[in-house]
């Protein structure tokens, strides 16, 4: 690494001056986990959401790139170690949930979550808002909604987000995938899926009311509890429940030749759980989110994020997908991030403050 790029001591990183090739890591304990078994990417696990931390809020304090010195996370695209700091989830918490001059209502802030999330892409949104004004049950037209995205599509935009598959949902009865997720959203709020989910006793409860619905399966209806819980409509804590997504699981696979028995949500919650001894042993500065601890959603997600990055890290784990490219490289966005979050976590007061 150049003098130019050497790190101050209170951002200091695990990775060598020297590049990749010669990496070296410093003399650590191996972690007293026993009866399991971790691989050598159990580290890198912990090293990846230090790292990852640490680009946010050098992004989010100017700092000019790059932001690590790390090249696989330099040029790759990663979500962040906290899933609401992401683009679409911060979208989602300021434009599509928290808007003083959309309804309040469970009723109505079910409706926008659900509509923006079946697409889970911003622009389709915003050509949506474009089209209609305000978006609202009350003022829901399928017809209308309908033909803009179907007008769009034949115009060649990509009316869905490429984060993950959503699946179509035909037995709906349309010919068209997003003319079937218009109909399912309109099959949930004539269930009053939003009231029914105001009497929900814990996310796992609200995930068991979502996982009804066709083609929502654990991974989606996990995600939606959890976007939903952004909002007032639940006040369900982050650390009750949790569902490891396909990625997680590679992730896990990678992270351990042997689980000693624990299933993937037990592995997630162990790992929620050591955080703070883990990143003292590896001599990490884990700068959290204004006090706010990683979540079991996010462990969950930094597992997905590691399965990706061992593909380059650890070559010689092939985990459980046998994956050995990451496809998306990273672009940074032109559009700057005024963050905020649910006001029920109480940081948002905090984020000026540094």
């Amino acid at each position: 690494m150049s003098v130019e790029r050497r790190p101050s001591p209170d951002q200091s990183t695990f990775f060598d001056l020297e590049g990749r090739s010669l990496r070296l890591y410093p003399e650590t304990e191996p972690p007293d986990i026993a009866p399991l078994k971790p691989t050598v990417a159990y580290d890198s696990y912990w090293r990846f959401a230090a790292e990852r931390q640490r680009v946010f809020f050098a992004r989010m304090r100017g700092c000019r790139p790059p932001w690590s010195d790390d090249d696989i996370i330099n040029e790759h695209k990663f979500t962040n170690a906290y899933r609401a700091s992401d683009r679409v989830s911060q979208y989602l918490i300021r434009r599509v949930i928290y808007r003083d001059d959309l309804p309040a209502t469970a009723e109505e802030t079910f409706f926008r979550i659900i509509l923006f999330k079946f697409f889970n892409k911003i622009e389709t949104w915003e050509l949506l808002e474009e089209a209609v004004g305000a978006i609202t049950w009350k003022g829901y037209d399928f017809r209308r909604l309908d033909t803009i995205l179907s007008r769009a599509m034949a115009a060649g935009r990509r009316v869905y987000s490429a984060a993950y598959i959503m699946p179509s949902a035909g037995s709906m009865g349309h010919e068209r995938k997003h003319s079937n997720h218009l109909a399912l959203l309109e099959r949930m709020m004539r269930d009053s899926v939003p009231h029914k989910l105001t009497r929900a006793t814990d996310m796992q409860h609200g995930f068991e009311l979502l996982l009804r619905y066709p083609s929502l399966g654990d991974f989606l209806a996990y995600q939606y509890i959890t976007d939903i819980n952004y909002s007032e409509i639940t006040q369900f804590s982050e650390m009750e429940f949790v569902v490891a997504g396909p990625g997680a699981l590679d992730g896990i696979s990678k992270c351990f030749t042997d689980t000693a028995g624990l299933n993937a949500p037990e592995i997630i919650r162990f790992m929620t759980d050591r955080q703070e001894a883990e990143f003292a042993r590896l001599d990490l500065h884990f700068e959290s989110l204004w006090g706010r601890r990683l979540q079991l959603i996010d462990c969950q997600n930094v597992f997905c994020e590691l399965s990706k990055y061992a593909r380059i890290r650890h070559p010689e784990i092939t985990g459980i997908s046998g994956r050995t490219r990451i496809k998306q490289k990273f672009r940074p966005s032109k559009e700057p991030i005024d963050y905020w979050y649910p006001p029920k976590w109480g940081i948002n007061g905090k984020i000026t403050e540094r």
